[in-house]
């Protein structure tokens, strides 16, 4: 007899999506199990003796769980697919990895930086959901300078898209050659937040950087390169 969990979970652990995301998911429809479609949470499957399809195919759970940093470059988008053919972070891993991995969270297209991959939903969840509150870290390159009215709006929150973001930790790098270069600390990860918090204080960012999310940090893994995480950062990042 196989292990018995909620449909949720053996969807989170084939990879699929993370736990909420298969939840909606099994709301929408998109779900079978043994044929017979569900649309209700609380489902239990048996794994190796359920079968479960996700939009007409068959997925099973990932026995092996892969935990990624890579340092995504410009230009690259962070999904598993893209509609307008563009090149995405899933193309830089290559073959090593025997597993579907998908990124935890995003970057944007134009941002370079830390990326985590996993085909582990509950990691994904950990990570990702607003209740953890992990900080993320960014290096930004700003046109011209920043007053120190501005500097204090960051760090006290600013108002993008009508609401407020929480406050950001903000240390000041370099100022010279018409280009600041400012780190920040949020808490939240909003679409495209960091730029639009620094256009709210009338500057430019002309490249952005992701360096660190909580304690695990990109260190001087070179552009377009991945390694596997440590026990000792998947550990802390589970907590």
């Amino acid at each position: 007899m196989g292990e018995i969990v909620r449909l949720q979970k053996y969807i989170a652990m084939s990879g699929a999506a993370s736990r909420r995301a298969a939840e909606e998911m099994i709301k929408n429809g998109r779900v079978s199990v043994n044929g017979v479609p569900v649309s209700e949470m609380g489902i239990k499957v048996e794994i190796g003796a359920d079968k479960v399809h996700l939009d007409g195919k068959e997925i099973k759970p990932e026995l092996k769980k892969y935990y990624i940093m890579l340092n995504k470059p410009v230009g690259y988008v962070t999904t598993v697919s893209d509609q307008f053919d563009r090149p995405t972070v899933i193309d830089l891993i290559g073959e090593e990895i025997k597993a579907r991995v998908f990124p935890v969270g995003r970057l944007d297209y134009d941002t370079q930086g830390l990326l985590l991959m996993t085909n582990d939903g509950d990691f994904t969840y950990k990570v990702t959901h607003p209740k953890h509150r992990i900080d993320k870290t960014y290096v930004a390159e700003i046109k011209g300078g920043i007053t120190v009215k501005g500097l204090n709006a960051l760090r006290r929150g600013v108002i993008i898209d009508d609401y407020k973001t929480s406050p950001a930790e903000v240390e000041m790098l370099s100022a010279e050659k018409g280009v600041t270069v400012i780190k920040i600390t949020i808490h939240e990860g909003k679409n495209r937040q960091v730029r639009k918090m620094f256009e709210a204080v009338g500057c430019k960012v002309l490249s952005l950087k992701r360096i660190s999310i909580g304690k695990v940090e990109l260190g001087n893994l070179p552009i377009g390169r991945w390694r596997y995480l440590t026990s000792h950062e998947i550990s802390y990042l589970m907590k």
